[in-house]
This record gives structure tokens, sequence and C-alpha cells, in this order.
């Protein structure tokens, strides 16, 4: 279980309005693009870093970071370790659970990984039962 501060449910509240908002008109929600620039823990495996760059779809709850894209009907939600270490399916069903609050379970697809966790979830699905605080 996540126990998220203050400033954490806020950011999971406005990526979470941002991508229900993109879903209903449309929009499709891409990755940011790379920056170069920017230290990362490695960059042998490009899916670690995804989020790394501040980005209107993405955020941080503990020690997990997280990254929302749009894929045709099905959002898809990529969460790692801060710092590009090992993660759980459990730990990452967590920040699932914490940031696709009120979605059943079992309309969430899961693709495990070690470094990254990903989960897939229906446009409709998320649009019929997303929970956010009024």
């Amino acid at each position: 279980m996540i126990s998220a501060t203050p400033e954490e449910q806020a950011r999971r509240q406005e990526v979470m309005k941002l991508v229900l908002e993109s879903i209903n008109i449309n929009r499709v929600i891409k990755l940011p693009d790379l920056d170069l620039a920017l230290a990362r823990p490695s960059d042998q495996f490009a899916l670690v870093n995804i989020g790394a760059e501040p980005n209107q779809y993405s955020g941080q709850v503990g020690d997990f970071r997280y990254q929302f894209e749009g894929e045709e009907d099905l959002l898809h939600l990529m969460v790692t370790k801060s710092q590009g270490e090992l993660i759980s399916v459990q730990e990452g069903q967590s920040v699932a659970a914490f940031l696709l609050d009120g979605v059943p379970p079992a309309l969430v697809w899961l693709k495990p990984g070690n470094l990254s966790q990903h989960f897939y979830v229906g446009h409709d699905d998320l649009v019929g039962n997303l929970i956010l605080a009024e």
C-alpha cells in the first residue's frame, strides 16, 4: 500500500485530471522527448529513464516514478524506482492502485519486468471508474 504525501496526492490529481481530459478530447498522450543533458542512473535501459524529464503526464510517489502514455484506445502506465533499481510486481501494483483508484484490478493488464512494471487499461474502463477527489 502506498502512503502518499499531500504533495504526491495533489500531483496524482493533476496528472489524472489531465489524462482524463486528454482522453475526452482525443489528444494523444505522448512520451516526453529525451533530454540528453539530464543525469540518469543508467542509459542502458531506456524505459527505466522514462519520466525523468519533467512533463505533464508523470510524477513521483515515494521511491517510485510513474509515466503515462496513450495508445489508440489504451492508456499505458510505466512505473520504475527513482534510482533505476529493481522493482517488484507488487510494488508496481501498489503504485498503479494509487493512481488508478476506482478502476477494478481485473480491468488492468500487467506486463511485468525487473526494472519497470507496465500497466494497460482501456480508456472506457478508466473514464467510467477512476476516482478523483473533489
